[in-house]
């Protein structure tokens, strides 16, 4: 159970988190690297648009496009709303979505709507429930969550799938962060092993390594979000968050890391080593970046803060947004010739700039 210091926190924060999110302040100045990936364009593509299959099947389950909503909200009254919003887009289009951190819940049980009413709204959506690894393990003012407990949230939201997120760069520069991490192996693997959904791997902002990518599917998840650096930069919302609260020291923490990380890219490469389906989650802006995305390896794409900026006006503009992207992303595959996903996952590619430098000599930059 949550103690009486820390009851209330969870909410409040979480309203923080979406007013600076919403502003636009914490987006990466340097971009993940897409501009570094060039898909090689075909004059002669052979391929009708109209035509072109955008589905996907992911864990089992289809979707009309390889999009997830990716979880950013719940547990604060002003993100019922906002997620009843993103459900009816998932809906509507046949994509997946994530809840935000089902922590409140956890702590604030009035809360829970904030987060059902995503199925409530979207009942054949693909919908992913998120907790965090931090609260699998003991930490300084509370025990870790219960199996139980996990289970109950899983089944609030009729889940078909469950998200870890690991999120310890975003917990070290919080004031109130769990920073201890030590067994959370153990916790993912017992998770894995015990509850009745798959379980996906989410980093939020600081990347996936190939030799994390292995250990976690040593531990049993079955997919992957790489989470990487070039998105909406976690580091830096905790900091603008300390500095509200004139905490100096905090400040300078999310401030001096608020370029660590791996970008997106070449998450992707590196996680593809496990073998698992991957999410590109992290500075996808366009259907141009998800396309290359997918190009790279990557299974779906996840979209977090461009269509939280929709959802804050409405449920049409959510899906006039994603309607646009997913016209992006056909065209892309348009150009080089690729009449389904598994076409352009095959086509040739060159990698540029920093990307090029993050990946040599490992990989050769190319196809």
């Amino acid at each position: 159970m949550a103690t009486d210091e820390t009851t209330g926190l969870t909410s409040q924060r979480k309203v923080e988190h979406l007013d600076i999110a919403a502003s636009g302040a914490i987006e990466h100045t340097r971009g993940a690297g897409w501009d570094d990936i060039w898909l090689v364009h075909d004059c002669l593509p052979e391929v009708d648009r109209d035509a072109i299959d955008l589905s996907v099947t992911f864990l089992g389950h289809r979707l009309r496009a390889p999009i997830v909503i990716a979880g950013m909200t719940g547990g604060h009254p002003r993100a019922f709303e906002i997620n009843r919003r993103l459900a009816v887009a998932a809906e509507r289009l046949g994509i997946a979505m994530g809840v935000g951190s089902q922590r409140a819940a956890v702590e604030e049980p009035s809360l829970l709507s904030t987060y059902t009413i995503a199925r409530e709204t979207a009942p054949g959506a693909f919908l992913i429930a998120n907790v965090g690894a931090s609260q699998l393990i003991t930490q300084a003012t509370r025990p870790p969550y219960t199996l139980e407990q996990i289970r109950a949230l899983i089944q609030a939201i009729s889940a078909d799938a469950l998200a870890i997120h690991l999120n310890f760069l975003q917990e070290a520069c919080q004031p109130e962060g769990d920073t201890r991490a030590r067994g959370a192996a153990a916790a993912i693997q017992r998770i894995c092993r015990e509850v009745p959904v798959p379980v996906i791997a989410k980093e939020t902002g600081a990347g996936m390594s190939a030799l994390a990518a292995l250990r976690l599917r040593t531990l049993g998840v079955r997919a992957l979000d790489v989470g990487g650096l070039g998105g909406s930069n976690m580091a830096m919302l905790e900091a603008r968050r300390a500095e509200r609260r004139g905490d100096r020291l905090r400040q300078r923490l999310g401030e001096t890391f608020a370029d660590w990380g791996i970008p997106t890219p070449v998450a992707i490469i590196e996680a593809r080593t496990a073998g698992l389906p991957i999410i590109a989650t992290g500075g996808i802006r366009s259907g141009l970046d998800a396309a290359k995305a997918i190009n790279l390896g990557a299974a779906l794409v996840g979209i977090a803060r461009p269509v939280l900026a929709q959802a804050e006006i409405s449920a049409d503009a959510v899906i006039e947004w994603l309607t646009g992207f997913i016209e992006e992303l056909r065209v892309a595959m348009f150009l080089t010739g690729s009449a389904s996903l598994a076409d352009l996952r095959m086509r040739p590619r060159r990698i540029s700039g920093r990307t090029a430098a993050w990946l040599a000599p490992a990989y050769p930059a190319g196809p």
